[in-house]
């Protein structure tokens, strides 16, 4: 059964950082590529970055570049959302899925992250 356990939120002051961490399970994490996206509340989800099933970063929303790096582990089952010089505008919910995706309707419980003084 596919899982994605996200992990790592926090409420952080603006400017600084967190490492949130996806762990899959389910299905053959390196042959998927994996996409970070984040939801704010009224908001729809919307996409923050993917990395290839070979680690080669594919793309960072506008809004986060220079500030988001992605990474995996494919030996572990685990991506990485390295976030830096965070931002108010940045607070949502967090979520990791894979692309194709392993199982259609599958999400995690996501992981909060909230930006704030």
């Amino acid at each position: 059964q596919v899982h994605f356990v996200e992990s790592g939120g926090a409420l952080v002051q603006p400017g600084g950082s967190l490492r949130l961490s996806c762990l899959a399970s389910g299905f053959s994490f390196s042959m998927h590529a994996i996409i970070w996206y984040r939801q704010a509340p009224g908001k729809e989800r919307e996409l923050v970055a993917t990395i290839s099933s070979a680690g080669v970063v594919v793309n960072i929303a506008d809004s986060v570049k220079g500030r988001f790096a992605i990474s995996r582990d494919n030996d572990k089952n685990m991506a990485y959302l390295e976030m830096n010089n965070l931002k108010p505008e940045d607070t949502a919910v967090y979520y990791c899925n894979g692309l194709p995706r392993p199982a259609l309707g599958i999400w995690g419980q996501g992981t909060q992250v909230t930006v704030s003084t």
